[in-house]
């Protein structure tokens, strides 16, 4: 491990790409996070993207302006020719491509990578992954080819966990990813111990070096005007945040409402509907009108802050995290969260929330009908101390 700033940085934007046009999940907020510090330092930095025709290599200048599209700052460009060659892809997408092109210092077609990164870039780099994306054969061993070092974020290994929870084949294109950190990382970046924990014990030994650094916790500024005119409700409510996917366990939610009845307070479920959760859909789909639970999906992050503040309590009865940035971001709000008892929560959560196991659901209600009647204690929450990404980066960066 080296304890001195590396002649030069790549940062692997790839995920960020991809993910052009779409609402920020937590890993995408971890890879932006990343970009926002690293342009702010004197370390020579660059980025790397895989495109559908190829590599794209980013400056800092270049850097800066993907950075502020990604961040809305300035609107993406217009979709070149190149970008809607290949079908079937978003238009956010081609049009985030194509302004890769325009920025570029560089370009290449996929045999070209390891001669770009030559070229481009001091031998001793340091290459970033934060996203789970583009960790392929191609560019690791391209990369330790062109001189470089690898450190890889790893956020959880759920899929290899909790395989009937994934997209279909996404599984083995995991397994294949964490194999190949296994055998090229010099360098593994947790986000918990818990983390580590159930990695190093997915891997073949000798695992790679590794540290443990918390994600910082940054929670946007509530903002009560930029909620539709129906939000919040005029009763007591509970607030579920994250993407409808079969891991948050939002049917024991549901199950768990439906027992309660009409006098329990309001459920809102706030996330975009994800994959292979067809019958929480199905129930959603056909909630009563005027009932006890409602979906509420597209809100801004500032609307959704201002809904998590507003409310009596925040539930996670997820089967797995691997961080759990939503119910920190909720303590940092000043709401209650209760949650499973999942080793990572209390690693990161402390003794700030309410811990109950999923087998007694009797807990949940008891907890969550006195909620309603009683309003929150700000004393506790506000002693929460939430991680940082000055502590983050203060871990991470003296390695990488």
């Amino acid at each position: 491990m080296t304890t001195t700033d590396p002649p030069a940085r790549l940062l692997d934007l790839t995920r960020s790409l991809r993910r052009a046009g779409r609402t920020a999940t937590g890993v995408d907020r971890v890879e932006l996070a990343y970009l926002s510090h690293l342009l702010t330092l004197e370390t020579p930095l660059y980025g790397l993207a895989r495109t559908a025709l190829g590599y794209v290599l980013l400056d800092r200048a270049g850097l800066r302006a993907f950075c502020d599209r990604i961040q809305g700052k300035l609107a993406w460009g217009r979709a070149d020719l190149l970008s809607r060659l290949p079908k079937g892809r978003q238009a956010a997408v081609m049009r985030a491509e194509s302004d890769l092109r325009r920025l570029a210092r560089q370009r290449c077609l996929p045999q070209g990578l390891v001669a770009m990164l030559r070229r481009n870039l001091p031998t001793g780099f340091a290459y970033l992954n934060l996203g789970h994306s583009n960790l392929t054969d191609r560019v690791l061993l391209g990369v330790k080819a062109a001189g470089g070092r690898i450190s890889v974020l790893i956020h959880d290994v759920i899929p290899l966990e909790y395989p009937a929870y994934q997209r279909p084949g996404t599984v083995a294109p995991f397994r294949a990813k964490l194999d190949r950190v296994n055998l090229c990382a010099d360098l593994v970046i947790y986000n918990s111990q818990d983390t580590r924990r159930r990695s190093e014990a997915q891997m073949r030994r000798p695992v790679p070096p590794a540290i443990v650094a918390h994600l910082g916790v940054d929670t946007p500024v509530p903002d009560a005007a930029a909620l539709p005119p129906d939000l919040p409700p005029a009763r007591p409510y509970v607030v579920c945040v994250g993407t409808i996917e079969p891991r948050k366990n939002h049917a024991f939610l549901l199950d768990l409402w439906q027992e309660m009845g009409r006098d329990a307070p309001m459920l809102l479920i706030c996330g975009s509907r994800g994959w292979n959760n067809a019958a929480v859909f199905d129930r959603l789909d056909h909630l009563p009108l005027n009932g006890p639970v409602r979906e509420c999906s597209g809100l801004s992050d500032r609307a959704l802050a201002a809904l998590v503040a507003g409310a009596a309590g925040a539930v996670f009865p997820s089967h797995a995290e691997g961080f759990g940035l939503p119910p920190a971001e909720a303590l940092r709000l000043g709401t209650r969260v209760l949650c499973n008892d999942l080793p990572v929560l209390r690693e990161v959560l402390g003794d700030k929330a309410v811990y109950a196991p999923l087998s007694d659901p009797y807990s949940w209600k008891r907890i969550l009908e006195e909620w309603a009647a009683n309003p929150p204690d700000p004393r506790a929450m506000a002693t929460y101390q939430a991680p940082t990404w000055a502590e983050h980066f203060k871990t991470v960066l003296k390695l990488t």
